[in-house]
């Protein structure tokens, strides 16, 4: 089972999470991608639970927040993991955003408060088994500055793109790698 993890204020319906449903579904790979809460811990837990009922044989994909999340439960359960222009410190760039914050999906809205940003930080964790992540940035992430994610995972399978933006211009590009990363 591959379980997408979407970014900050995201959904399981956004363009890379239905662009990777439709691939994984013609492979015939099993794959899902929830709509999580913007809750940390409530994330986290529906996330875990979604793990322990697959077993063993889930691969995440994480995507900003949802990359920052992928570091944290695949150390939990190692399991492999892809992590898209992840968010290495949400606790520190999300404090830009405090207050009513946009849902991408739709026109709602919803506040984001300082008791979340110290949600985030009991998910801090040192990776310990780094080849078992592969990271895509691209060094035009308008958000997020990419040399965090490759300084936290230098041993990761990396792949660094000039230019590009936070919603990784291409990814398609590399679903067949990713699908290999995963041994699938």
């Amino acid at each position: 089972m591959i379980i997408y993890i979407h970014g900050f204020s995201g959904s399981g319906e956004g363009v890379k999470a239905r662009a990777f449903r439709e691939y994984f579904k013609n492979q015939g790979d099993s794959y899902i991608a929830p709509s999580l809460s913007y809750v940390p811990d409530l994330t986290i837990k529906t996330l875990e639970e979604l793990i322990e009922s697959y077993g063993r044989d889930v691969k995440l994909i994480g995507s900003s927040l949802g990359g920052f999340y992928s570091i944290y439960l695949a150390n939990k359960y190692n399991l492999k993991a892809v992590l898209i222009n992840p968010s290495i410190h949400p606790y520190v760039t999300l404090k830009q955003v405090l207050g009513s914050a946009p849902s991408f999906y739709d026109d709602s809205s919803f506040t984001w408060t300082k008791s979340h940003i110290e949600m985030l930080k009991k998910y801090e964790t040192k990776v310990q088994n780094q080849s078992d992540f592969m990271l895509l940035v691209q060094k035009g992430d308008e958000l997020l500055d990419y040399k965090e994610a490759v300084a936290k995972l230098p041993d990761a399978n990396i792949y660094a793109e000039d230019s590009g933006n936070h919603s990784f211009v291409g990814i398609d590009r590399y679903f067949d790698d990713i699908r290999s990363f995963f041994g699938l």
